[in-house]
Parts: structure tokens; C-alpha cells; sequence
């Protein structure tokens, strides 16, 4: 009898400690980091903060969040928030793959996830975004509505990311309007190109005195130049990452959404659910990914031929009969 009881609770102290370290996990709190740009930039990195408010107001639980202001910030916030004990930790960039790398290695037991780029190890969770796609729906839209029959681009860094961005918009806008002209500026090649609103001002303006009425951005607080500049002109802008048709009503045609916001609240609720997975996630219109954003400041804007056409292009492209060109295949853009 003695003996079946010790074993008994030998048994049960053994399930117990395994168990420990799922509990823990589904308890632990999250972490994010927003990048260069600031977490209000009404782009990307608001997607990201709207994904874990979200997560928050549903659950009623809290996460830990951190606003960069260097670079050398992004090692230092990662290692803070896993020797704390947070998990998931959250990146909010491309650019922090190494730090990632680093610190992930130094903590295998925390879960991690980055944004828009891809590191390779078992307690990291690395989300891409097929946004030539919903570029390519917006520049349908944009050649669709120009009256001039130029259009034009505007990106935050230039890296090969944001390239896929302007591959897309042009590939869209010509399907739409094969002699469609589309004029292309990247606003810097280091992280202040995404907060620099009065370079994204004069670069559209560059544009629209060259004849462009529609423009599209993909640079974050930037941008938020480049659609003022274009509703102070009286020409359309178009918003990106986040729903930014509010922003002007009336003069941002449509905004190309890029579910960062899903992405956070899948991380963050996957780790206290218990249905962590590590690897590779691309979302892509199929996935709901991106797409682009209709609603009462911007739907009198887009005719019924508008609507229809770019129905059919993304119902088309989920089921393979188009393929949007990707920049980061061999032969970049061919446009």
C-alpha cells in the first residue's frame, strides 16, 4: 500500500513538473518592439500596437511594449524583455534579424517572432507578407482613377523589400493601363527614411508637378507626408500597412493593408493557447494577409468598374491564374 501511494505521488509530482513549463508559457507576457517610426506612425507600426491592444482588450491580459530610438536599441530591448521573462517577444522590422538571431540563441526557451524577414532557428516564428500582391490590387485602382495617366511611388528605405512594394503597384497599374506611366522615389537608405514626413511632402509634390494625381506610399511616418502633400494639391494619395483613408477623406483613394495586426495577435495568442509553432508564415491574399481598404471616407471614390475589375484580379490571383512578380526573385522588377 505504501509503495502504491509513493509511486502514485512520484507520478503525480512528475506530471506536475511537466506541466510546469506549458503554464509558464501561457502565462508569460508578451512582448513587442516597435521600430524607427514610433509606434502612432499610422502605418506599420501601429498595425502592429492595433494587433496587440486587440489581443489585450479580448483576453484582458497585458503585454510589454518598447519604442526604439537607434538601432543599438533593438539587441538591448530583446535581451531585456527575455531575461524578464517575456514570451513571445515580438520584432517589428526586417532590420532586426540579427539582434534576433543573437538573442534567441542565448534564450532557446524563449519564443520569439520578427516581422518581414526570416531567421532560421526552432524558438523563432518568422512572418512575411506577399504585399506585391495587395500592391498590385491598389495600383489597378490608381491607374483606373488617374485622369493625367500618371501615377506615382513613393517608398520609405530603399531595400529590397519596399521595391517589392513598387514592383507590385506598377505591375497592377499597368495591367489596368499598359501605357500608364509611373514615377518612382525612395526616400533614404537608412532608417530615417521612415520618419521624415517633409521628404515624403516634397517628393510627391515632385511628382505631381511632373503630372501625377494618384500616389502611393510605402514608408511608414513618411508617407504621411506624401498624403498630405497629395490632398493639398487636390490629387489622391494612397495609404499604406494601415487603414489611412481617414486621414484625408476624400483624397486617399484607398489604403493597401498589410495584416500586421493579425500577425501580432496570432503570436500572442498562439503562446497562451499552447499552439506555438516556429518556421516560416507568408501571408498573402488568400491568407487575408493584405488587401486593400474600402469604408464611408473613400467608397464614392472607386466607380463600380474599379471594384469590379479589382475583384476579379485578387480573386484571380488566389487562384493562380495571375502571378504578381515578385522583386526578390531573380529577375527583380521587370517593369
Amino acid at each position: 500500500m505504501k509503495k502504491t501511494v509513493l509511486a502514485t505521488l512520484a507520478a503525480s509530482a512528475i506530471a506536475l513538473c511537466a506541466a510546469l513549463p506549458a503554464a509558464r508559457a501561457a502565462d508569460a507576457e508578451p512582448a513587442i518592439i516597435y521600430d524607427l517610426g514610433g509606434k502612432f506612425d499610422k502605418s506599420f507600426n501601429e498595425a502592429g500596437y492595433n494587433g496587440a491592444e486587440k489581443w489585450k482588450k479580448d483576453t484582458g491580459k497585458s503585454y510589454r511594449e518598447f519604442e526604439i530610438q537607434n538601432d543599438s536599441q533593438r539587441e538591448q530591448a530583446l535581451r531585456r524583455f527575455a531575461r524578464n521573462g517575456s514570451s513571445p517577444i515580438l520584432a517589428m522590422s526586417f532590420s532586426a534579424a540579427s539582434a534576433v538571431e543573437k538573442v534567441a540563441k542565448e534564450f532557446p526557451d524563449t519564443k520569439f517572432v520578427i516581422i518581414d524577414s526570416v531567421v532560421d532557428l526552432p524558438n523563432v516564428r518568422s512572418v512575411l507578407f506577399s504585399e506585391e500582391q495587395g500592391s498590385y490590387l491598389v495600383g489597378m485602382l490608381a491607374a483606373m482613377k488617374s485622369q493625367t495617366n500618371k501615377v506615382g511611388f513613393v517608398g520609405g528605405m530603399d531595400i529590397p523589400l519596399i521595391r517589392n512594394f513598387s514592383c507590385g503597384y506598377k505591375g497592377g497599374a499597368k495591367a489596368a493601363k499598359a501605357d500608364v506611366q509611373v514615377f518612382e522615389n525612395m526616400t533614404g537608405t537608412t532608417g530615417a527614411a521612415w520618419n521624415d514626413p517633409v521628404r515624403g511632402g516634397e517628393l510627391a509634390k515632385s511628382q505631381i508637378s511632373q503630372g501625377a494625381d494618384v500616389i502611393y506610399h510605402a514608408a511608414g511616418g513618411t508617407g504621411i507626408g506624401v498624403l498630405q502633400a497629395a490632398n493639398d494639391a487636390g490629387k489622391y494619395g494612397i495609404g499604406v500597412d494601415s487603414n489611412q483613408n481617414m486621414l484625408h477623406p476624400g483624397h486617399v483613394l484607398t489604403s493597401m493593408l498589410k495584416r500586421v495586426d493579425v500577425a501580432v495577435y496570432k503570436a500572442f495568442d498562439d503562446v497562451a493557447k499552447g499552439n506555438w509553432s516556429a518556421g516560416n508564415q507568408t501571408l498573402g491574399l488568400k491568407e487575408d494577409g493584405v488587401g486593400y481598404a474600402v469604408d464611408d471616407n473613400n467608397k464614392d471614390l472607386i466607380t463600380p468598374e474599379m471594384a469590379n475589375a479589382v475583384e476579379q484580379a485578387k480573386a484571380d490571383i488566389i487562384a493562380g491564374k495571375v502571378q504578381v512578380h515578385n522583386y526578390n526573385s531573380d529577375d527583380k522588377c521587370p517593369y
